[in-house]
């Protein structure tokens, strides 16, 4: 499967680079497993043709199983990073993943008020492996910081039921314009509601503002227990409002991308899978292959001895 975005954007008729990609700040944790944080969004930025603007939040310590610990980076350090290519580089959205502390929170809140014409995506992960009172005082300093510059709030269902509405008194859950009511209490406008469970094996996305819902994909459950798709989701959906697409139709594209990057997921190691952000790079299957081209050398079996440089 090709991407038409990735494939042109930037490229004039005779293929020069003579328009830049849009480019996307992203903040967020280093993953050494691949499976998320900076290298799911600038994957998923590259896939849809934008460029990533990594600022470093931090670094887990984890494998493909279970996070261990994340050691966040100084608050002074994380600012720096940010404003330094802020005021070097054009930039259209601003991606906020994990940031680490409520200190980063609050630099990061002061930035977002700076630059307060560019959106903001969020995503609030699922902060179960840490300690409660660690959980406590991050969503308390992402709720009352950085949630008024919010212009969209992405989250798995129940991680936000469980955030934004935890006194919840119906016996139903609640649906996607209640958690974007409870968001737009403090000032988030969209709320991107995923994971909603359905009969028959079916899941719903729900982009929703308090009023109405904006946009709604329904796929197929996949039995496998996966690692990174919140910050798939959200870094594509950053990336398709920086490409100009309008607010419904990006989610609705973005809802799409992460389908098939799950469908394509893999498992690098012995714990959970990883989407495959690339799996439009993928040849396909019935490509024809020509038994008459030279091999390719193999390079990287040349004796040391023999190397040329």
């Amino acid at each position: 499967m090709t991407n038409p975005n990735f494939a042109s954007q930037g490229l004039g008729e005779d293929g020069d680079a003579d328009t830049p990609p849009p480019c996307v700040l992203a903040i967020n944790g280093v993953d050494p497993s691949g499976a998320g944080g900076l290298a799911a969004d600038t994957l998923a930025i590259a896939s849809v043709g934008a460029h990533t603007l990594p600022v470093v939040a931090g670094a887990y310590l984890r494998d493909t199983s279970e996070i261990l610990d994340f050691i966040a980076f100084d608050e002074e350090g994380v600012s720096d990073q940010a404003r330094t290519v802020l005021e070097d580089v054009t930039v259209q959205v601003i991606k906020i993943g994990f940031a680490g502390s409520p200190e980063n929170l609050g630099v990061i809140a002061e930035l977002a008020t700076d630059y307060a014409d560019l959106p903001l995506v969020a995503y609030m992960p699922d902060l179960s492996w840490w300690r409660e009172d660690q959980i406590d005082l991050y969503q308390d300093a992402f709720r009352e910081l950085l949630l008024p510059q919010t212009t969209v709030l992405v989250g798995n269902h129940s991680t936000l039921w469980r955030w934004l509405l935890p006194d919840w008194p119906g016996s139903k859950p609640p649906g996607p314009r209640d958690l974007a009511r409870a968001a737009a209490e403090m000032g988030v406008p969209y709320t991107l509601v995923t994971g909603i469970p359905l009969p028959e094996q079916q899941i719903e996305n729900v982009l929703a503002s308090p009023h109405t819902v904006l946009a709604s994909e329904r796929f197929e459950r996949i039995e496998a227990t996966f690692t990174g798709a919140g910050d798939t989701l959200s870094a594509a959906l950053a990336a398709l409002l920086a490409c100009g697409n309008d607010l419904a139709e990006a989610a609705s594209e973005a809802l799409l991308y992460l389908d098939h990057c799950l469908d394509a997921g893999f498992r690098p190691g012995m714990g959970h899978v990883v989407p495959d952000r690339l799996f439009w790079a993928e040849p396909e299957a019935d490509d024809d292959i020509d038994d008459d081209a030279p091999p390719v050398p193999d390079l990287f079996h040349l004796p040391i001895d023999d190397t040329k440089h």
